[in-house]
């Protein structure tokens, strides 16, 4: 060390190496390659839990209108406009930010029903509920 202008110190130990350096942006790239698949799974858990609550309403609605009519559900093969009327829904009840009317299926006669939602874009995405209560879902 020697003393430079101004009786100050020059010593070049101040900073960062290169390698120090390198190690932080690799501990920083490991932990956003655990992060980032982690984060996008709560996404996407969070925009099909909209498609979920759709398919409860309509739910909801299949039951209402089987309790009035001796536990006898409407017979239905799709969620269009005239059976969402039927059941006392329209499609704006099932419009959302990832949802709409068109990704919902119904399938229903005599005692028995089937509800099926598919996330817009991608088919891989889908949750299911039958009469029975049973659910299925991929996502």
């Amino acid at each position: 060390m020697r003393a430079g202008a101004y009786g100050r110190v020059n010593d070049r130990s101040e900073g960062f190496t290169i390698i120090e350096l390198m190690i932080v942006v690799a501990i920083v790239a490991i932990l956003a390659l655990i992060a980032v698949p982690l984060y996008l799974s709560y996404l996407t858990a969070s925009k099909m839990s909209e498609g979920v609550t759709g398919a409860g309403a309509i739910r909801t609605a299949l039951r209402t209108y089987a309790a009035a009519r001796q536990g006898l559900y409407p017979v239905l093969s799709s969620a269009n406009g005239d059976e969402l009327t039927l059941l006392g829904l329209t499609p704006t009840d099932l419009k959302g930010r990832y949802f709409g009317a068109e990704d919902y299926v119904v399938n229903s006669a005599a005692q028995n029903y089937t509800i099926r939602v598919t996330m817009p874009l991608n088919s891989n995405l889908w949750y299911q509920v039958d009469a029975a209560g049973n659910e299925t879902k991929s996502y």
